[in-house]
């Protein structure tokens, strides 16, 4: 800051210097040449002083007068001076001292300087306060011990994983500890895992634990637009942690800069492997980088370099997955030490209803029940907070601006009750949890699922189940409406039946025809974002195709046949979606018996209530959304229905 000042203090006084030379003076009334002429000639000046073409004269009576005589040499002005008794001064002409002229001549200099200053910074991020010049210097942040409060306290659901890296806080502590039988400790550790779970936050926990001081950084931070930058900076990261060892390089999203070489339009000069190259030889080359411990975090480990995986650079990697249920419930409890909680919150209830959540989406959860509780005006944050908070994450914000006419909003109860009802009904199927024809997020109407339990592989009676309730809201409409009132409500619940098809037959073996090969290539794309090349012939894949097509269609008679031999609870479940918008599990139990569902808690005294049944059930947990991605479920966006 201070430099700069002082930069643009010296450019301000250029430009004065500048200004006040160019700044004409003038003095006296203003008359042009023939003018002054006629007056020396009458008698009627007494005097005149000549600045180059510049003429400034005294009449007789005293006053002052001024004119610029022409560039034309007039030779008869000086005999006209000396024979009308005009008394004649020359000035001699003005000279900038050294100082000056050197501001002067410099000044185009000190503009260059100034804009490349300004585009250095720009390209720099800022710079962070640092010179021009500093670019090649790295941008790792370093946090001393007694900044690093995080401890394995903070970090919960993943146990395997602290047991992993504990080793690692013990060889900081003692190194002697494992010198003295010969062993040394891994130089790299790579943390593996979907992101959200929690990498970083276990890195700096090590760091918290061991009490040593925390570089961190992120892969990008190494590669600029300038060739070599990175290598540079990679250097002087290293030499400054040598400087503090025993301590950690935390590398954020190093799949920026470790990707697999080759594959780059430069080659072997390209600037992100000239960086990696150097990053290999700071882990592993001449000099031993004794007491340093390189973490790295990436949820891609597929395009990492081989070279940066072998022994002696990162030699361990740390699968950080997603929690199960006593994780979540113990990551939960971390996160609620924040909140103010009411009675009758149950860590233990919400984690059964969360599965597929990770660290992060869990911090969500409690952040938004907290917020639902402030808007409130509550002080304590109640288990309903966070049912409201785990429908918003999962379905998506209501839409309570979004008016639908009522033939749409039947379309949309017929839609939903034809997804639960298929769901129901099919082996192996997620129970139902609750069906809403609320605008949220994307979806016009959502039908949520519920997982018993964690599920890490699928059967294929499993996914049969799934592609018949995916078809379950488009055979709705079609009972209803005819074939050709069918809307375009079903397109995502199509995209989706259609892929899980393909995947039984191309990647997961499951169709009796084809057999358990693998026909689908889509890792090995070609260069510049080709599409991959087929590794089955023609025939093959038009065997692929009937496959899809046969699996789908049984799907779709055999969920057509489940509705029409249920129509009257077809028509039941719309109805109480028509009177309460929303549903649970409960009432949903009450229709497939036969029995008119239970009201809502509180239908009669406030209206709808967002379908908590009346008789108070025991805490179900919620189920998995419907359209993020973590289950096949059931969902209908809004812009295509």
């Amino acid at each position: 800051m201070a430099k700069n000042l002082v930069l643009w203090l010296i450019i301000a006084a250029v430009l004065l210097m500048v200004f006040q030379n160019f700044t004409p003076t003038t003095s006296g009334q203003q008359v042009n040449y023939s003018q002054f002429v006629e007056m020396v000639q009458d008698g009627r000046v007494r005097q005149v002083t000549i600045d180059g073409l510049e003429v400034q004269g005294v009449r007789g009576d005293g006053s002052q007068f001024q004119t610029i005589r022409p560039q034309l040499a007039d030779q008869k002005l000086m005999d006209d001076l000396l024979a009308n008794n005009v008394e004649v001064i020359g000035k001699e002409p003005e000279r900038q001292s050294l100082w000056t002229q050197l501001l002067v001549a410099a000044f185009p200099i000190l503009i260059i300087i100034a804009l490349f200053v300004f585009f250095m910074r720009q390209m720099q991020g800022g710079g962070g306060g640092k010179g021009p010049m500093s670019f090649g210097k790295s941008k790792a942040k370093l946090m001393s011990e007694d900044q690093i409060k995080t401890t394995f306290a903070d970090v919960a659901g993943v146990d395997e994983a602290k047991e992993d890296v504990k080793e690692l806080v013990d060889f900081l502590q003692d190194p002697s500890k494992f010198q003295r039988l010969g062993g040394s400790i891994p130089k790299g550790v790579l943390m593996v895992g979907q992101p959200g779970t929690g990498k970083t936050l276990l890195a700096k926990a090590i760091a918290g634990e061991a009490k040593v001081p925390f570089f961190s950084i992120s892969g990008s931070d190494f590669v600029e637009m300038f060739v070599g930058v990175g290598a540079s900076r990679v250097r002087d990261m290293f030499e400054q942690a040598k400087k503090q060892s025993p301590c950690i390089i935390f590398i954020d999203e190093i799949d920026a800069v470790g990707g697999r070489r080759g594959n780059g339009m430069g080659g072997g000069h390209d600037e992100r492997e000239q960086t990696l190259n150097a990053l290999l030889v700071e882990m592993d080359g001449f000099e031993g980088n004794e007491g340093v411990i390189v973490i790295a975090a990436t949820n891609r480990p597929d395009v990492l370099d081989p070279a940066l995986l072998r022994p002696g650079r990162f030699d361990r990697q740390v699968v950080v997955g997603l929690p199960d249920i006593i994780g979540r419930e113990q990551i939960l409890k971390v996160h609620m030490k924040k909140v103010p909680l009411a009675d009758g919150v149950e860590p233990k209830l919400i984690a059964r209803g969360t599965p597929g959540f990770s660290g992060a989406d869990l911090a969500n959860l409690v952040n938004e029940s907290a917020l639902f509780a402030a808007r409130r005006n509550q002080r304590l944050v109640s288990m309903e907070e966070f049912e409201l908070a785990k429908d918003k994450i999962m379905m998506g914000a209501e839409r309570k601006s979004m008016v639908m006419s009522e033939k749409e909003k039947r379309n949309t109860a017929y839609h939903e009750s034809g997804h639960a009802i298929v769901g129901r009904l099919v082996p192996e199927h997620d129970p139902v949890y609750k069906v809403s024809i609320i605008p949220r997020g994307r979806a016009l109407g959502v039908t949520m699922f519920l997982p018993e339990e964690d599920k890490y592989s699928h059967s294929k009676r499993f996914l049969i189940s799934s592609i018949c309730s995916l078809f379950g809201g488009r055979i709705a409409e079609e009972l209803t409406l005819g074939v050709d009132g069918v809307t375009t409500g079903a397109s995502n619940d199509i995209e989706r039946a259609t892929s899980l098809a393909r995947n039984m037959v191309t990647k997961w073996g499951l169709s009796e025809k084809l057999g358990p090969l693998q026909y689908d290539n889509e890792d090995q794309g070609g260069y510049f974002g080709a599409p991959p090349a087929p590794t089955h012939s023609p025939g093959t894949a038009q065997r692929i195709d009937e496959e899809v097509r046969d699996i789908i269609d049984s799907c779709y008679e055999k969920a057509k046949q489940l509705l029409i031999d249920n129509r009257d609870k077809l028509d039941l479940m719309a109805e109480a979606l028509m009177k309460y918008e929303t549903i649970d599990r409960h009432q949903i139990d009450d229709i497939m018996e036969g029995r008119e569902p239970r009201p809502p808690k509180g239908w009669g005294d406030n209206g709808p209530s967002g379908g908590v049944a009346a008789e108070e059930p025991e805490q179900a947990p919620a189920p998995k959304g419907s359209d993020d991605g973590r289950q096949p479920g059931v969902g209908r966006p809004a812009g295509e229905h």
